[in-house]
């Protein structure tokens, strides 16, 4: 076959890296094959292919009896030497709060095997949904029980809760299929297809987070006070357990700080190949509310004005093998001559692309869409989605600086959002940046007019951005219609019955 003009040849010279052509096809006829038919239980498995670098590879199929029997030797003697007594079999439900059951230590190695039931409602969140809102493969699907199987690599005992270790778990329907509204599922899927195309991601989460004292009674109102955060030697003994605990479990804290607020907290975690990423945020949301409460104080990672709750992920594409940083120009060193390699800059106009669609999933509620219209003092239903070069103000932030490389901050998510559904989102995004962009971006003296013929806009109100989510074709084909029918149909019901200060209660308790 002859290659001779094919752009993706040419960009693969451009920037010394003679792979990135042949990833670039393969991507394009992984795309093909994957999105021809509905993926199965099966597929997802053969397409998580193992790697150093990249947790993807643990697929969520009950493992193989040779390597049940290692890991279970392994987790004996970690229950004996912590003196476990008891195991969460954990889940994220559709807003990444944990939800799971616990069962005995000595039942451990019978529910690997079967596997743990729960009530799908304690995941999906809607006890019945309508059935012309949502395409699911049985009519009584979403009144039946799941089963939660655990990914054991991800098995760890919890500092903050005596004699109890933890298990991620993947919820399958009884008759063994993968969930398809389960967002680590999602995650994981898209995963695969990066990782079948010949990339991998490393990412890593950033929060925001309120760090409030207990409730006190003003005039028969329950009031929370923020707490002084870094400030108060009680509060700084919380952020020390929580920083050690998280260390404990695997999600590496890379630095904490006050934040703009008073008793706001930014935690930044280290990052990670591959699902961990998204693993470690789950890890951190509960940490935070079980340590709070050892000091007598209250977290949400809600804040009522929707300015100041940040959930960032940052992340950068590699090659499978995770050695170099495609998204700078000389693979193996820093930031090269070039801020964004072509790759990058495809990959970033894949994010532009689908803004919309993208900030449904990111920012969730109403009140977390405020902070996107922040600089704009008149009443707008829109604002342009921007990008820069080592600029915080924007909502894609390229930052060229520090020892990993050039890597894109997108600064659309809220605290709030589901980190599963961003990791699969942003991948989702990128992905098609990459198969079908051609790179059209600005550098950072050109007129921000050369980016795109017409610049994305962000919509403000949740109603809109369903809108967007909805007619958004690649994301649909990408997580499922299943999935953005009933999460349109889940985020519906919510605005529909919203209350007087009820989205502030739901946030405040909930996330707790």
């Amino acid at each position: 076959m002859n290659n001779e003009g094919d752009p993706l040849q040419e960009d693969s010279r451009d920037e010394g890296n003679e792979t990135e052509g042949t990833r670039m096809r393969k991507l394009r006829r992984t795309r093909k094959k994957v999105t021809k038919s509905h993926i199965s239980s099966t597929e997802i498995g053969e397409m998580d292919m193992p790697n150093s670098k990249d947790d993807t590879g643990d697929n969520t199929q009950i493992p193989k009896v040779p390597q049940l029997s290692s890991r279970m030797k392994h987790i004996k003697q970690e229950m004996a030497k912590n003196h476990l007594q008891f195991v969460r079999f954990e889940a994220t439900d559709l807003h990444g709060v944990s939800r799971s059951k616990t069962i005995p230590a000595h039942f451990f190695q019978e529910k690997v095997i079967h596997g743990v039931f729960m009530p799908r409602g304690y995941l999906d969140l809607i006890p019945n949904p309508k059935g012309n809102e949502v395409d699911h493969l049985r009519a009584t699907c979403f009144n039946s029980d799941i089963v939660l199987r655990p990914e054991l690599s991800t098995f760890r005992a919890l500092p903050w809760a005596e004699g109890t270790a933890r298990v991620i778990c993947d919820p399958f329907t009884v008759t063994g299929e993968p969930v398809q509204t389960s967002p680590r599922y999602l995650a994981r899927r898209q995963l695969g297809w990066l990782q079948a195309a010949g990339f991998s991601l490393l990412s890593a989460f950033l929060y925001d987070f309120c760090l409030l004292g207990a409730p006190q009674v003003i005039n028969s109102k329950a009031i929370s006070f923020p707490a002084s955060a870094l400030v108060d030697h009680h509060a700084q003994r919380f952020l020390q357990e929580l920083v050690g605990g998280l260390r404990h479990t695997g999600a590496e804290v890379e630095s904490f700080s006050s934040s703009t607020r008073p008793g706001q907290v930014e935690v930044c975690l280290l990052p990670a190949f591959g699902i961990r990423s998204a693993d470690h945020a789950f890890t951190l949301r509960t940490g935070v509310q079980e340590v709070a409460r050892k000091y007598n104080y209250i977290t949400s990672f809600f804040v009522e004005t929707g300015l100041c709750n940040s959930g960032v992920l940052s992340h950068s594409l590699w090659d499978a093998g995770g050695k170099n940083n495609l998204f700078c120009s000389s693979p193996g060193t820093g930031a090269g001559t070039e801020p964004l390699t072509t790759a990058g800059k495809r990959w970033v106009a894949g994010l532009l692309q689908h803004a919309a669609a993208l900030s449904c999933l990111m920012a969730p509620a109403r009140s977390c869409r405020r902070r996107y219209s922040r600089e704009s003092p008149d009443r707008r239903e829109s604002v342009p989605t921007t990008w820069g070069y080592n600029d915080n103000s924007c909502a894609l932030n390229i930052q060229c600086h520090g020892e990993r490389g050039t890597r894109v901050e997108n600064k659309l998510g809220s605290a709030t959002a589901n980190p599963y559904l961003v990791l699969a989102a942003t991948v989702a995004a990128g992905l098609d940046g990459l198969q079908s962009g051609d790179g059209a971006l600005p550098g950072p003296e050109d007129s921000p007019a050369l980016s795109l013929a017409r610049p994305p806009e962000i919509p403000l109100k949740l109603e809109d951005a369903l809108v967007a989510l909805e007619e958004d074709r690649c994301l649909r084909q990408a997580l499922g219609e299943t999935f953005i029918r009933y999460f349109v149909a889940m985020k519906k019901y919510e605005l529909e019955n919203e209350e007087t200060d009820a989205e502030r209660n739901k946030f405040l308790e909930y996330f707790i």
